[in-house]
Formats: C-alpha cells, structure tokens, sequence
C-alpha cells in the first residue's frame, strides 16, 4: 500500500488510515455524519466513501446501525476503507464495496436501504482546474460521479419514503434541488454551513425524501467557528467522544 498516515477521532476511539498525499478526508464528511445520525436509520449507503470516515462516524456514533455499506469507485482507496473497517473492529456493520455506483442495484446491498449518504465532488469537470493527482480529481471533479449520477442512484436504492442527506455547495443548490425533484426526492430541509459569523455560507446540508410532499424546512445555521476563530461549541461536540 502506498504512503499512508494514521490519524484519529473521538480521543484515540477511531484510528483512521488516509493516503499521505492522496484524498483525505475533510470536516464536510464529520458534519454530514454527524448530521445524519439525526435520522435514525437501520440500513444505510454511503455513495463515494473513500475512506470509510461517513461510516466509521456513524457505527461509533450509534451503536443501533445496523448496516452501512459505504461504495467506492477508486480501488485504493476501497482497500484502505476496508482496512479501517478491520482495524476499528466493524465489519459486522459495515460493509465496503468497491465499484461504480451506477452499477449498484439494491440486489447488491441485499435490498433496499432507509437512508443513503454521500459527500460528493463539488466541482463540475470544466469548473476548475482539476488536480493533478488522479485520487484527487476523481474525488473533487465530477468526472465519474456527477451529482444526476448520485440522484439517480439514490432513487434507485432506497426504499419508499427513504431519505437522502448530502452535504453539497452553497452556491450550487439552485441545481441541486431542481434535480432531486426531478428524480422524486422531496427536498425537505436545508441547512447552511459558514465557516464564520461574518462570511457567506460555504456549503449546505441537503435532506429529502424519496417520494415525499412538498414541506421544506431552512434550519438555523451551522457555524465552524466564531468571532474570535474558535470552533463552536457544536462543531466541538461533533469531534467529542
């Protein structure tokens, strides 16, 4: 395996492997984890998991998940994902796939899920200049899973009434809700992310339903962290053990 770091969460309790200079993971999977756990849910996807952070957040955090199979396209990063599903002692919860999701059906996750998750590429391919790195690119730039892949996918694999709940662009949600309606995932609920007070919102967390009525909720904002550069204290608990 390639050059890799050992890093950790919850006071040492989970041990993450990340490439050293590859894709790692940044605080919009642990606010997207966190924010899920909201939603109780038995059987859960993790669409585009790289290493398996989503995942691992959410099996620690709530003992009652039953199932997370988290899909990854990049081989290398599926095997670390693997690896720190092994190292943390969940495989009996959590399940990696490595392939494309355009090819999962629900025959694959033993059917269909309650809730599917997924911190996505924010970038469209002609947006920015990709990274060099291929894991990278693949990660950031919508060059194998495009956002009307990922809605796509959702309604496919989850089970009527299920819920889908992303972590997306602030500045891309106009697009974003015009394509969950069309593939008949009611938005429900947004809230916005501000890395400060005093700053616009960087990203939005993004929750609907599959099939659901039109009720849609703007919950009060998450702020990273405050007036003097602190983290707040939500944004604290959500690293806390």
């Amino acid at each position: 395996m390639k050059d890799v770091t050992k890093d950790s969460l919850f006071n040492d309790r989970i041990i993450v492997t990340q490439p050293a200079s590859g894709y790692r993971f940044s605080m919009d999977a642990v606010i997207l984890a966190n924010t899920a756990l909201l939603r109780p849910a038995g059987r859960i996807c993790d669409i585009g998991t790289g290493c398996g952070i989503i995942p691992l957040v959410m099996a620690y955090r709530n003992a009652k998940i039953k199932t997370i199979y988290g899909v990854e396209i990049q081989k290398s990063l599926s095997a670390i994902a693997v690896e720190n599903v092994m190292q943390n002692r969940m495989d009996d919860r959590i399940k990696i796939i490595h392939e494309d999701i355009n090819h999962i059906t629900v025959d694959d996750l033993n059917g269909p899920v309650d809730l599917v998750v997924s911190n996505p590429p924010h970038h469209v391919k002609s947006a920015a200049r990709a990274n060099p790195l291929l894991e990278k690119a693949l990660a950031r730039h919508e060059i194998t899973l495009t956002v009307d892949h990922l809605l796509s996918a959702a309604t496919r694999l989850l089970a009527p009434g299920g819920r889908l709940i992303m972590i997306y662009p602030a500045a891309r949600l106009a697009p974003l809700l015009a394509g969950m309606k069309n593939k008949q995932i009611e938005p429900k609920r947004l809230r916005f992310v501000h890395s400060t007070p005093e700053k616009d919102a960087s990203r939005v967390v993004v929750e609907g339903v599959k099939g659901g009525g039109e009720d849609l909720k703007i919950a009060k904002p998450l702020f990273v962290t405050d007036e003097k550069g602190r983290y707040t204290p939500e944004l604290d608990a959500m690293f806390a053990k």
